[in-house]
Parts: C-alpha cells; structure tokens; sequence
C-alpha cells in the first residue's frame, strides 16, 4: 500500500503537537507500507519527502490563499507514479493547512482521503486575530475536507465528540478514534551518571536551580494553551517554587505583550521565574522536565496533549484542565491533577468564571508541589500509563487499520 501524507510540518520545521505526530506516525508506519511525504517550506533531502515552497505569484497573498498554493501543488503532485511505478492508494492530511490538499486529491485523482484531527477551526475563533479573512478561508476548507473525507481520525475521544459537534452533517460512523503516540525511548529520564552530569550543567546553563522544586509549562504562546491564567495561578505558589516556561511563537502581538506582562508582574512578587523563550533541542527539553516536580497544562483547549505525555514520559505527574482530550491522558488521583472548568460554549473555551479557574488551578499547583514523594510516584504511574497506552507502535496499527478499510 502507498499512502501520500500531507502536512505542514515536517523536520526540520516541527512547531507542534500535529508535527510531533506526523514525525511519530510516519517513522513506524514505513515498517510495514510505503509512506510518501508532502510537506510546507521548501525542499528537503529525505528520501519519499517532498517539501513546497509558497509560489511566488502569492508570495504577498494572505497566509491562507499562500496555504492553498501550496496545497494545489501537493494534490498535483499526489497523482504522479513514481519512479518504481506504484501509485498512491490513499492520501492522509494532517491539520486545515493540508487538508486542501487532501481532499482536491481525493477529487482529482479517484483516491480515499483520511484526516487525522489535530485541532478544529470552529473552536480557534482567536485565528481571526491572525489571519484576518483567511479564517473564513480556513474553516470553510476544514468544513468541507471533513464532510467529504472517507474518515476522519480523532486524537481523543473529546476530540471525537467536537468534530460531530462543530460538524453535525459528518458521519459519525466516519469518525475514528486514535490517540497521538510518543516516542518512549526519546522522552526518558536520564539515569547513567555521565548524563545525569551533563543535565545538570545543562539546566543550570537556562538558570534554572536544581536544588530548587520547579513548575514546569511548554508551549506555544496561543490563546488556547492558557498561559495568561497560568501565570496567575503561580502567584499561590510557595516561595521556594521556581517556575519554568518553555514558551514561544506567540501567535499575535497582543497576546506576546500580556504575557510579557504577566511574567514582569510574577518576577516582581517571587524570584525564580525563568523563561525560555527559544525552542530546545529534544535532550535539553527532557533535562528540563527531569529536573520538575510537576508539569502544567493549563489549556482552555487540547484535543489531546502531546505535551501531557511526553512530560509524562520523563516522569513528571500533570496538573491538566479537565478539557478536551486531557482527561483521556491524565488519570486524576493516580497520575496527575485535573483541574475542574465551566466554559463558555461560543468555541473559545473562555472559563465563565476566569477568577475560580485560577484560584482552583493555583490550588492544584501547591497541592502537588507540597509532597514531593507523592509527585514522584505518580510520576512514576505516569510514565507507566504513557507505555502501556500510548506507544507509537499501537497507534501506527490502529492507522493502519483505519487505511486497510477506507481501501476496501
């Protein structure tokens, strides 16, 4: 079997989790089929990878028509036989910026189209801060890619129930539920002493204090992760709790400068706030949760949570919002702490009372900083449950099951 994979992200342009995924995915299913990648900025060297760059009759066009350039490109090319003479049997796109792609493919070519959903247009109403017009454009092709696509694939079982919601006229038989995997040999906590040494140097080099007990967050700095209420939830934390924050690529000026603000304020009230603003290398990220005591995921929306698992993987229990696809991920009193909200249902995921979200997620934060021990066997149960239900390697056969009947 031949499959074309479109996305936008692929190596060495990984920005988040659907990147994560498709790297994950793409790795173990060319164990058993032929994988054809198609993937945004520009060529790459990779064998069965082909990247794109934005033509240059839209290099001044908005962000969304600059997509679609690309994405006409990739359906073109989906039809071609290849040099050994096999053709595709079925295109998988990954997020609205592929799904063009995918489904003028699917038209074009006589071939099954298979979504995998990251996230939904429908509940990123802030995208319109970004792309002006082009999120009418982006969520009437996500409208139209789902209700045309031989099935579409859901991270969670949240996500399942959200894309049957936003899209009503979609087949619920159509909509399959496959949770995001992690790489478990890449996300471990380092025990040789040579590494341990290393970690430790690297750390210290961020300005984070070792000896110190440490909140960590990662993520991009978007309206649906919910950094701002974050950052003021950690103002309940004890003193000696530094707070770490992994966070860049703000999605909008407006939102850069309230966190900015935020993060001023904090340093004000406590010391040990440090922010990294640059992406890390794998193995500098790892030494970083290895080196918390708990993981935050204050997302008002997450279909599932890549972040969750690798943190997870390492060995760091999650306080998590009781939203979307976390739930599915962290266990509540054995691996992490879900913190309760109440949202208002216009596709923001706004808390209607943003006061008690941050006092209930501040009292998380302290409850799990306050027991070390406790935090570290449930760390321990976390990276258990991220082995026993979320390996790559059962992912990549639930796909393939999923491919093997949209063929049929």
């Amino acid at each position: 079997m031949r499959v074309d994979l479109l996305t936008r992200e692929y190596p060495p342009h990984v920005y988040g989790g659907a990147g994560v995924h498709v790297v994950g995915l793409t790795e173990v299913l060319r164990r058993s089929i032929d994988v054809r990648v198609h993937c945004f900025e520009g060529p790459r060297d990779e064998a069965s990878v082909r990247g794109y760059s934005t033509p240059a009759e839209l290099a001044g066009a908005n962000a969304a028509l600059q997509t679609l350039g690309v994405d006409l490109e990739m359906a073109d090319a989906v039809g071609h036989v290849g040099s050994d003479g096999v053709a595709s049997d079925l295109v998988h796109s990954h997020t609205w910026y592929a799904n063009f792609g995918g489904h003028v493919a699917s038209l074009l070519h006589d071939l099954p189209h298979v979504i995998t959903a990251h996230s939904l247009e429908p509940l990123r109403p802030w995208k319109s801060e970004q792309l002006g017009g082009g999120y009418a454009v982006s969520s009437w092709v996500e409208r139209t890619a789902y209700e045309s696509a031989a099935a579409v694939i859901a991270v969670s079982g949240g996500m399942r129930a959200d894309i049957l919601r936003s899209y009503p006229s979609v087949d619920p038989e159509r909509v399959k539920v496959v949770h995001n995997g992690i790489d478990l040999d890449g996300w471990r906590r380092p025990t040789s002493e040579q590494d341990l040494v290393r970690d430790d140097a690297t750390v210290r080099a961020l300005g984070i204090d070792p000896t110190r007990p440490a909140v960590v967050f990662v993520g991009r700095i978007t309206r649906q992760k919910g950094l701002p209420y974050f950052l003021r939830a950690a103002e309940q934390l004890p003193p000696e709790v530094q707070v770490v924050l992994c966070a860049g690529a703000p999605d909008t000026p407006q939102i850069a400068a309230e966190v900015t603000g935020l993060v001023d304020r904090l340093r004000e009230k406590r010391s040990g706030v440090v922010w990294i603003e640059q992406m890390l290398p794998r193995q500098d990220l790892v030494a970083v949760l290895a080196h918390g005591t708990v993981f935050a995921c204050p997302s008002v929306y997450e279909p599932l949570g890549i972040v969750n698992l690798e943190a997870m993987a390492v060995g760091l229990p999650v306080v998590g919002t009781a939203t979307g696809g976390i739930p599915e991920v962290v266990d509540d009193g054995v691996t992490g702490w879900l913190v309760p909200i109440d949202q208002v249902q216009d596709g923001t995921g706004t808390p209607i009372d943003p006061d008690r979200f941050v006092g209930d997620l501040g009292a998380a934060l302290v409850e799990a900083v306050s027991d070390p021990d406790r935090a570290a066997a449930w760390g321990v149960a976390a990276r258990r449950r991220v082995e026993e239900h979320f390996s790559w390697d059962a992912i990549a056969a639930r796909t393939l099951d999923v491919y093997r009947a949209v063929v049929r």
